[in-house]
């Protein structure tokens, strides 16, 4: 059986509607952001802001080739897939889904959300998300499938993203 890897920018929903999506399908859920956070033993602002960015990354790479295939939702930090050996790593074990939120949509998410994003900690943080998401999205789209997850409710999200996977 092939994991189900979700992808895309912060802000998109691959935590929660992964975790939707395990409940769905009766598959365990795994957040590669959370395992590295157990590694650690800090946030991932903490690790940011002690290590930097390229620690994070290769403790990132690290987890993503130790993970395997079977019966998991598997939910990526939103740099996960930039280096191309991630994106080859997750593409052995299973099917990679692009959770694709538009620019202006995501913004807003971020603006209410509690959540910290190392990447973000500036005054000129829309900007920097607008560079990041142009950057990203060319090797987002690179994925196995791209569902898009627009105004959808987290169950219209996880019943959108099922249909999709069962399918394939």
């Amino acid at each position: 059986m092939k994991a189900w890897i979700l992808v895309g920018m912060m802000g998109a929903g691959k935590s929660t509607v992964g975790k939707r999506l395990a409940e769905m399908s009766q598959r365990e859920f795994i957040d590669t952001d959370q395992l590295i956070v157990n590694r650690l033993g800090k946030s991932i602002d903490k690790i940011f802001e002690q290590y930097g960015e390229q620690t994070f990354r290769d403790h990132e790479t690290s987890i993503i080739k130790s993970l395997q295939s079977g019966a998991v939702v598997v939910s990526t930090g939103g740099g996960s897939i930039l280096r191309s050996e991630n994106l080859e790593a997750l593409r052995l074990i299973g099917i990679t889904v692009y959770l694709r939120v538009p620019k202006e949509q995501l913004i807003e998410r971020l603006k209410i959300s509690r959540k910290k994003r190392p990447l973000l900690q500036r005054d000129d943080w829309e900007d920097a998300f607008g560079a990041l998401f142009d950057q990203r999205a060319a090797v987002y789209e690179q994925c196995d499938i791209i569902v898009d997850i627009d105004n959808a409710s987290l169950d219209e999200s996880a019943e959108r993203l099922y249909k999709e996977l069962i399918n394939e």
